[in-house]
């Protein structure tokens, strides 16, 4: 998965004619279509993407091989994929999410605080999303530069320095 990152999903089928509605994880959301051919998680289905038009919270979008509703029904789910050699270069201070996920997470005093499990977004700005062993559940962590002050890509780690209160220790 190194050589690929995910750049959209298909949300479902759009219309009666084999259009998909997608939604694209981009910085520019309709730079997805312009990272083809698209595979699928596994490498098992490629597909030319086409937009055909903006919708609630996408696009409504063409696949290749796509000819009916059903088929873009069947694909509601479906994770597409970009090769990373396709993308571009990011400035030394942004990283694509897929370079995050699954990194240990240390703070500034050397203690392991967990693994990053997902990056999300929900307007205001990004948060990493913490599994800490011991815990159920998962912890939020601002992705800023004051909380999160280190992102070693080479050794595999992200130094937080969290907000009193985020941890129960």
């Amino acid at each position: 998965m190194a050589d690929k990152v995910c750049v959209g999903a298909i949300a479902g089928s759009f219309g009666v004619r084999g259009e998909v509605r997608l939604k694209s994880f981009c910085a520019t959301p309709e730079d997805v279509a312009t990272y083809g051919p698209l595979t699928t998680e596994d490498g098992s289905r490629s597909f030319d993407l086409r937009i055909t038009r903006p919708v609630k919270a996408g696009f409504a979008a063409r696949l290749s091989g796509v000819a009916t509703k059903e088929e873009a029904d069947a694909l509601r789910g479906t994770r597409l994929f970009a090769p990373r050699s396709a993308l571009p270069s990011l400035p030394d201070d942004e990283y694509y999410h897929a370079d995050l996920i699954g990194l240990a997470v240390q703070d500034t005093g050397g203690q392991p605080r967990g693994k990053v499990s997902a990056v999300l977004n929900h307007g205001a700005s990004d948060l990493l999303e913490l599994r800490v062993p011991g815990q159920k559940g998962t912890v939020l962590v601002p992705f800023t530069l004051e909380v999160v002050p280190t992102v070693d890509l080479a050794q595999g780690r992200i130094v937080i320095d969290p907000p009193e209160g985020l941890f129960d220790d």
